[in-house]
C-alpha cells in the first residue's frame, strides 16, 4: 500500500461523504483535533507508568475519543451516527473533580510549564481551545455538526488544565504563579466562573 495518492495535489481532500478544499473550516477543525491527539501522545511518552498508571489509562481513552471526534467532524453524511457520546463528557467531568481535589488549591493564574509532561499537556490544552473555537465556526456554517464534539472539547481543555497541575504535584514540581495575577480562584475554580450554558 502506498501512503501517497496524489489526489490532494490540487488542494482538495476527501471527507466522509465528499471532497472539500484543504483550508475548509471542517478540515481545520478535525485537523486541529488531530493536533491535540499528537500532543497527548507526546505526554504519554513522558509519563512514568509506576506513578501515572491511572493517567495513562485515561489518556489512551481520550486519544480514542479524539479520533471519534475527528471522524464525527469529518462526516457530511446523514447515514453515519456520531461516535463520540455524552458518556465521554460525563467521564471527563468526574475525572476533573478528582484531579482538582488532588492538586493544591489554586489562587492565582499559573505559567504553563513545570515537568515535561505537564508542559505537553498545557500545549494540548491550548490547542484544544483552538479546536473548540474552530468547531464553533463550523457549527455556524453547518448546523448539523454534532454539538457533543463542542461540549467534549470544552471539558477536555478543563481536564488538561487540572491534569497538568496534578502531574507537577506528583513529581514535586511547583506551579509558578503569574506574578501580576490577582487572586482569581476560589476552591480551585475561577471566582467569575459561570455554569455551562
Amino acid at each position: 500500500m502506498r501512503l501517497y495518492t496524489r489526489t490532494g495535489d490540487k488542494g482538495q481532500t476527501s471527507i466522509i461523504g465528499g471532497r472539500v478544499d484543504k483550508d475548509d473550516i471542517r478540515v481545520e477543525a478535525y485537523g486541529t483535533v488531530d493536533e491535540v491527539n499528537c500532543f497527548v501522545g507526546q505526554a504519554v511518552t513522558e509519563l512514568d507508568e509506576s506513578l501515572f498508571k491511572d493517567v495513562l489509562s485515561d489518556l489512551e481513552k481520550i486519544q480514542h475519543e479524539l479520533f471519534d471526534c475527528g471522524g464525527d467532524l469529518a462526516n457530511v453524511t446523514k447515514k453515519r451516527e456520531p461516535k463520540l457520546t455524552e458518556e465521554a463528557i460525563t467521564y471527563l467531568e468526574s475525572k476533573i473533580d478528582e484531579l482538582i481535589v488532588e492538586a493544591p488549591e489554586l489562587e492565582r493564574f499559573i505559567l504553563p510549564g513545570g515537568a515535561k509532561a505537564s508542559a505537553s499537556i498545557h500545549i494540548a490544552r491550548t490547542v484544544t481551545r483552538r479546536a473548540e473555537r474552530l468547531v464553533v465556526s463550523l457549527m455556524k456554517a453547518d448546523d448539523t455538526t454534532p454539538v457533543v464534539c463542542l461540549q467534549y472539547l470544552n471539558r477536555l481543555s478543563d481536564y488538561f488544565f487540572a491534569l497538568a497541575r496534578v502531574i507537577n504535584f506528583r513529581l514535586n514540581v511547583k506551579d509558578v504563579e503569574y506574578i501580576r495575577s490577582a487572586n482569581v480562584f476560589r476552591g480551585g475554580k475561577r471566582k467569575d466562573e459561570r455554569k455551562e450554558d
